[in-house]
């Protein structure tokens, strides 16, 4: 059949909240014009991110009411532990309350002053908690990545000469490890092959730096080797996916992805050394190793979930919803970054808003644009995320994070006709600038205000 029907029934309901737009104009402008300001009441369709804002499925809710609250030695992180390394073969499984919280202790453990962690592109957490370790976080995309409109198929790629350079000209010793973020979010959701990866490995065994996967995404990622890498067509899914743990020393994990849960993290290592300190600030900072600041009940969830991420009916589904949000909008004309990934669609603001200069955010014009007409929040990532301290982002994107299981093809197709409104009207957007922001991560508190 053509149509894609979503892989399972609906049971339980949540009502939405129909506001106007006098009400929303009235939110905006309470909120600086930075959508995270904004409670959800008040949000239609809400694309901020899909992390955590997933639906659970009932065997999730069943292994709710089994958790097993002991502080130490729970069974429900038994269970939890044993899902995990059956899909990643890893002995070493830390669970944290999420995935920044992986990143922190990774960081701390294994970064510092001086030194140096490439990667395809750091996301916003990433990059802040290496620069925090006083660490510089480089990113190493290929080319096609750079450019919105390229179809390439795996534009998540890491560009291995830039990386050997990179090597050559700074030495191992300011390069503690290597990592790749799969799917590669700041640069539109795109996947990186097992060519890729296997490429960066030998790199990393040729110097004799560790090797790290950020694979809060890896079902997605797999799905799309599955369907975009020569060879890859007939192979299973956790064959894939256990050929991309097995090539990492260690990985973060943010469980609100592709875990499937609402709140939960991984931090995965092979060596007994890094293991053993990580662990030391886990039980420091978040938690006795085997509840790492969750609850039993979160475990159990994360189980499951971390099972029915790999079902392929549910990812043929997944990626198709988003891909049909693309279609639609490249049939009218309106410029994103092609083709589309795994969990987002991301606009390409720049070429949305070609009279809105980068330094005057057109990205969070379009996000302000999108709620004010229609309730729907998204994000930016461009200027606003990522161009403090005199840095500019290659690309002004808007990134629309599709929730896991939440919504149908009529909220989809309500996206559409937004979006297709705002684009009628797209040369009446108004510029921002910053009135307020943080030393850090300053996208998520910022106060802004239009200009004219």
């Amino acid at each position: 059949m053509k149509t894609i029907i979503e892989p399972f029934r609906i049971k339980v309901v949540e009502p939405i909240r129909m506001t106007t737009r006098e009400h929303r104009e009235e939110v905006l402008r309470k909120a600086g014009f930075n959508v995270f300001l904004i409670d959800a009441e008040d949000v239609l369709i809400d694309l901020l991110t899909d992390s955590g804002t997933g639906a659970m499925s009932s065997e999730q809710w069943a292994g709710i009411m089994r958790g097993d609250e002991s502080y130490a030695g729970s069974i429900s992180y038994h269970r939890m532990y044993n899902r995990v390394k059956e899909v990643t073969g890893f002995d070493h499984i830390l669970p944290t309350h999420q995935g920044r919280a992986s990143e922190r202790i990774l960081f701390e453990v294994m970064a510092g002053p001086g030194m140096i962690v490439p990667n395809n592109n750091h996301f916003d957490t990433t990059r802040a908690n290496i620069e925090h370790s006083g660490a510089a976080a480089i990113d190493l995309v290929i080319d096609e990545g750079h450019i919105a409109s390229d179809r390439y198929p795996f534009k998540g790629n890491m560009n291995i000469q830039k990386l050997e350079n990179l090597f050559e000209q700074k030495g191992k010793e300011k390069i503690p490890l290597v990592m790749i973020t799969i799917t590669n979010n700041s640069g539109g959701g795109q996947p990186v092959s097992l060519e890729n990866m296997r490429a960066v490995r030998k790199v990393c065994d040729r110097y004799g730096v560790p090797f790290f996967l950020d694979a809060c995404r890896f079902a997605e990622n797999a799905y799309m080797i599955k369907m975009r890498e020569a060879g890859q067509q007939d192979r299973k899914i956790p064959d894939i996916v256990r050929d991309m743990f097995d090539l990492a020393d260690g990985a973060t994990i943010s469980a609100k992805k592709d875990g499937l849960v609402n709140i939960g993290g991984l931090l995965l290592v092979r060596d007994d050394v890094i293991n053993m300190q990580a662990r030391n600030l886990l039980i420091l900072t978040e938690g006795f190793p085997t509840y790492g600041g969750l609850a039993g009940r979160d475990l159990e969830a994360m189980a499951q979930g971390f099972e029915e991420v790999l079902h392929e009916d549910y990812l043929q589904y997944r990626l198709r919803s988003v891909e049909y949000l693309g279609e639609r909008l490249v049939a009218a004309g309106v410029p994103i970054v092609e083709p589309p990934g795994g969990h987002a669609i991301y606009i390409d603001a720049a070429g949305f808003c070609p009279h809105i200069k980068a330094e005057n955010l057109p990205g969070q014009a379009v996000v302000c644009a999108l709620y004010r007409n229609a309730g729907i929040r998204a994000v930016e990532i461009g200027t606003l995320m990522f161009g403090g301290n005199q840095t500019k982002p290659d690309m002004e994107l808007v990134r629309l994070a599709i929730p896991r299981r939440v919504y149908t093809q009529s909220h989809i197709d309500y996206v559409v006709e937004a979006i297709l409104e705002v684009y009628a009207i797209r040369n009446t957007l108004k510029p921002l600038e910053i009135v307020e922001e943080p030393p850090q991560l300053r996208h998520f508190t910022a106060q802004l205000r239009e200009i004219g």
